[in-house]
């Protein structure tokens, strides 16, 4: 035998396509070559391979050996080949059963001693695997936990070259090694602090528990210490836990990361990059590898900008396409790749760069202009994809005393939230969507549940005196739908519209 073949995966972003790894021997001058648009570092497999396969009592053959991966046309990076091109090169001896390695997914980075070294990105890999009908793949011993998440697939831990080996079939010495272990596994979920801890501010929460029922993107402002970071902190405690395929893709986007992932987390994922954060960091990049950013992390969760005044405008302009597609598409040299992004947007911002203009008893010092420039940044095309504008106060001591009996805890507002969104469900249960924020503008306007002009009177009048654009007048409707579920109603009433308007633009009807 002088030719062997097996499978690898190559990723592309999140999705991930099957790659044939074929290894030919002839009668040549000895060398190793691997073609097929390989990478820098899959170039640098071919010393790898050879230190592995030799402290592992696996001699390559010494002839010419030519490893192809194919197709050619789909870009390859990384290390994670290591283990395919290790195993096609050593059975073209006939060394193993050819049928089953042929029916084997491997995946893993060598280290010279023989032991396999966890990647990133497996979880996704194993995804594609599945899906493309391969059922055994074979990952690192410390990529197993995670690799099992998927269902339907056969996952084997190697600790070693030898152990894939003799897994195939191949005779050879069992030395006992110990597995290379895993980063540090994120899996335990910090405890969300409750609600009830948020004390004089009932308009905020109500405000708040209508953007989790209805997924609605959300702008606080007010001056430093009115609570705007501690109501976007309990905002994950109060949304419904992700379902498995949900649960599946935060984790997947997350292991792509580089985050090692022990199990899936139910709890919607919580985004907050620093205000000096770049554009990269924000919509993902990289060298040579393409890497989610905070904006695909938040997927299925919550992207919180805080101090969102201080962002570079560029940065904060990168968020308007993939608010309104729910994807997000990185392009670089040969490379394309896309991620979901289909995160709720919450910012918080000061009046102005002191935090005191405004603000009874403060003194702001910010002349006019800095004043302008600071609120100049948030662009109207991104304050437009806003469906609530909050305006926050400082609580006074005695205030707060008066209020404590009109809490509320973060149980009762999720049972709340659950509750209303289960109605919008119900009510959307034959179109592609399934939380009011989501729903089409059209469809909202002329579709079988449009509510009557006597209704929408107040956004109509605002859409005529120019104050609200048509977006806006969209997004108007979506939250007064997820006031009515809120209250139980089966459609919004004159009541709903108005509140809606109010939260959207501090217009009063």
């Amino acid at each position: 035998m002088t030719t062997a073949r097996t499978w690898a995966i190559a990723l592309s972003g999140l999705d991930g396509s099957l790659v044939e790894v074929e290894a030919d021997l002839s009668n040549q001058q000895p060398e190793f070559r691997i073609i097929g648009l390989p990478d820098k570092a899959l170039g640098e497999a071919v010393q790898r391979v050879h230190n592995a396969s030799a402290n592992c009592g696996l001699e390559l053959p010494r002839r010419r050996l030519t490893v192809n991966l194919s197709p050619a046309s789909v870009p390859k990076h990384g290390s994670a080949f290591d283990v395919a091109i290790a195993i096609a090169a050593l059975a073209t001896e006939g060394r193993m059963d050819a049928a089953s390695i042929a029916q084997t997914v491997h995946i893993g980075e060598l280290g010279l001693d023989g032991r396999l070294r966890p990647v990133p990105g497996v979880l996704p890999a194993v995804i594609a695997a599945a899906r493309e009908g391969i059922g055994r793949v074979i990952v690192p011993h410390a990529n197993a936990p995670e690799a099992s998440l998927v269902e339907g697939i056969d996952v084997i831990g190697a600790v070693s070259l030898a152990d894939v080996a003799r897994f195939h079939g191949a005779d050879v010495e069992d030395r006992p090694l110990d597995p290379v272990p895993a980063p540090a596994t994120v899996g335990q979920e910090r405890p969300i602090a409750d609600l009830a801890e948020v004390i004089g501010q009932r308009d905020a929460v109500e405000a708040l528990i209508a953007a989790a029922a209805g997924g609605h993107h959300m702008l606080m402002s007010g001056p430093p210490g009115a609570g705007k970071t501690m109501l976007a902190s309990r905002l994950p405690g109060i949304l419904p836990e992700l379902d498995d395929a949900a649960a599946l893709e935060v984790a997947a986007i997350r292991s792509l990361a580089g985050d090692s992932i022990g199990s899936l987390q139910r709890r919607p994922p919580l985004e907050a990059p620093h205000h000096s954060a770049s554009i990269a960091s924000l919509v993902g990049g990289g060298s040579r590898v393409v890497r989610p950013g905070a904006i695909a992390r938040a997927t299925h969760g919550i992207l919180f900008l805080d101090e969102v005044g201080e962002f570079a405008p560029s940065v904060l302009d990168a968020l308007r396409q993939p608010l309104e597609t729910g994807t997000i598409t990185i392009h670089r040299a040969g490379v394309t790749a896309s991620f979901p992004a289909s995160f709720q947007l919450m910012l918080a911002t000061n009046p102005c760069p002191c935090g005191n203009h405004g603000v009874r008893g403060g003194s702001c010092v910010c002349p006019p202009m800095a004043i302008r420039r600071y609120l100049g940044r948030l662009s109207g095309p991104l304050l437009d994809r806003v469906d609530i504008e909050l305006g926050l106060a400082r609580v006074s001591v005695a205030n707060a005393a008066d209020l404590t009996a009109d809490i509320v805890t973060t149980d009762a507002a999720a049972a709340r939230v659950a509750e209303a969104r289960a109605r919008a469900a119900r009510r959307l249960r034959a179109t592609p969507w399934r939380v009011n924020a989501r729903v089409s503008g059209p469809w909202l306007r002329d579709g079988p549940l449009a509510l009557p002009p006597v209704v929408r009177r107040p956004i109509d009048a605002a859409l005529h005196r120019g104050s609200l654009t048509l977006r806006g007048y969209d997004r108007v409707l979506r939250v007064a739908w997820t006031l009515s579920d809120l209250a139980a109603r089966p459609s919004p009433t004159v009541h709903d519209i108005g509140r809606a308007l109010f939260m959207k633009k501090g217009i009063t009807t």
